[in-house]
């Protein structure tokens, strides 16, 4: 006879996190309660109207937002972006390509680069060192 299993359970900002939706925009009763690893399987495979027009319209937290924008959180954050944004308002900012977006771009295409050369560098094996000989006196 096996156990009986409980289902685990996490915090909203946790599960928030993993839906990549911005927690104080979510419905009172997601907020407020737990949510099961089941629960969370049912959101992502079959989300509500709710999560879906949260996605879709934001506002996002900003993980999202620097990813649609393309730069880092700490970009963001050099920028003055401190807050979730709507998709309208990531849109605006896109077309308006103030400098410091430029530059964080740059700055995030530099990192990237130098990550896939590392990556890169890494993957080729080493070549193995050749024995020396040694003359004995």
């Amino acid at each position: 006879m096996t156990p009986h299993r409980t289902s685990q359970t996490m915090k909203p900002a946790t599960a928030a996190k993993k839906l990549e939706v911005y927690l104080k925009a979510t419905p009172a009763e997601f907020q407020e309660g737990t949510v099961s690893r089941d629960e969370l399987d049912a959101l992502r495979s079959d989300p509500p109207a709710w999560l879906r027009d949260l996605r879709r319209n934001g506002p996002h937290p900003r993980s999202v937002v620097a990813a649609r924008l393309g730069v880092s959180i700490s970009g963001l954050a050099r920028g003055g972006v401190t807050e979730a944004l709507t998709t309208q308002e990531i849109e605006e900012l896109r077309a308006e390509n103030p400098e410091w977006l430029q530059r964080e771009r740059a700055t995030q295409a530099e990192v990237q680069k130098e990550a896939l050369r590392l990556k890169e560098k890494n993957a080729t094996p080493a070549k193995p060192a050749r024995p020396t000989s040694r003359k004995r006196p």
